[in-house]
């Protein structure tokens, strides 16, 4: 019997995704300043995100084709949905 479980949160901060997997961001939970900044750098809802790794207690994120190193506190305000195949078990 083939059955698909899928154990994916809706939503989630950044900085609970894990290394190497990709996600949309849904929403930038910011004060208008650090929203503004960070939709200059492409953190924009429905843009693609993958992280990279963590380096100096920072996440080093691809957005949209472009690096970044960001802080955790930062990373916390992104919220973001993984995306749906990713993580999916068949069996």
């Amino acid at each position: 019997m083939n059955r698909w479980r899928v154990n994916l949160p809706a939503q989630m901060p950044l900085t609970m995704l894990q290394e190497g997997k990709g996600c949309r961001i849904s929403e930038v939970r910011a004060g208008a300043e650090l929203r503004r900044r960070l939709i200059e750098m492409g953190f924009t809802p429905s843009s693609s995100v993958r992280l990279i790794g963590c380096e100096r207690g920072n996440l080093l994120v691809n957005v949209n084709g472009a690096r970044y190193a960001l802080g955790k506190g930062m990373a916390m305000k992104i919220m973001v949905e993984p995306d749906s195949f990713e993580g999916a078990e068949i069996g």
